[in-house]
């Protein structure tokens, strides 16, 4: 790859390979985010079994019953995939990995006022593609920040290794793995505008706050991609999709790693 073609500078990829993330500001202008929204604000009044349940006249205390995340929405919803496989996203993708990258996720976040964050956690724990590792790309679909539930990241742990997590607070995250930072590293909020969109490695510790606000929903479209020269992956990613549209299987992860024999099924993010 030269670098009269790359979307990315050589400082850009320097600062991925430092700090194990980069944030490409406006990658989603305001059509796409336009059509997201609006799929994804149709989407919210349905329930797709096994990938989107909303107890559709909750009237509990937890916003998340109303609202859970939509999981794997590419897989039956056409513009779901197209902007999973979105091009200004692919590109990128292929200059942080030197090849071609491989669509293995997507997710949506709704993320209403009110609702729990997620505790750190690693995201290849989940996905385990090898060799290589996953990328996430998660775009704002809504402004981001500490108060409406933005993402936290501990910088330059990408090369930290998978660890078991702890059990996290189920008072502040919904899902129950929490990976503890290493003492020299703290993690720090990531202040993102509608249609940015961050990059960040799979071994990277990563989690997001509480949504404090009253009136705010912090919605995100959030993708994981493996790289082209990858052998293996967890089987609940497979298949993955080439930047045509076509259809991969990489071999189904049957390593465990550092917490036995198979990992628990767990969905990152």
């Amino acid at each position: 790859m030269t670098k009269s073609n790359r979307s990315l500078t050589e400082e850009q990829i320097k600062c991925f390979e430092t700090n194990g993330y980069l944030i490409v500001r406006g990658l989603f202008n305001s059509a796409h985010l336009a059509e997201i929204e609006e799929t994804f604000e149709e989407m919210s009044h349905t329930v797709v079994p096994g990938y989107f349940e909303p107890v559709l006249n909750d009237e509990s205390a937890d916003p998340l019953k109303r609202y859970p995340r939509v999981m794997h929405p590419h897989r039956f919803n056409e513009t779901a995939k197209k902007y999973m496989l979105h091009t200004p996203v692919m590109d990128v993708l292929a200059d942080l990995y030197g090849e071609e990258a491989l669509a293995a996720q997507s997710m949506f976040y709704y993320k209403p006022p009110g609702s729990r964050g997620q505790a750190l956690h690693q995201d290849n724990f989940y996905l385990q593609v090898d060799p290589g590792n996953c990328i996430a790309a998660w775009t704002a679909v809504d402004p981001a920040d500490e108060q409406n539930g933005g993402l936290l990241i501990v910088p330059k742990t990408s090369d930290y290794e998978i660890v078991c997590p702890e059990l996290a607070d189920e008072n502040e995250s919904f899902t129950t793995h929490y990976v503890k930072p290493p003492k020299e590293e703290k993690a720090i909020p990531v202040v993102m505008d509608k249609g940015d969109v961050l990059f960040f490695n799979g071994n990277l510790i990563h989690g997001s706050y509480r949504n404090k606000t009253n009136d705010r929903f912090r919605r995100a479209f959030i993708c994981h991609y493996a790289n082209a020269s990858a052998t293996h992956i967890n089987a609940h990613y497979r298949p993955l999709f080439k930047a045509d549209g076509t259809t991969i299987d990489l071999e189904v992860s049957t390593d465990g790693g550092p917490c036995g024999v198979s990992f628990e099924v767990l969905y990152p993010h």
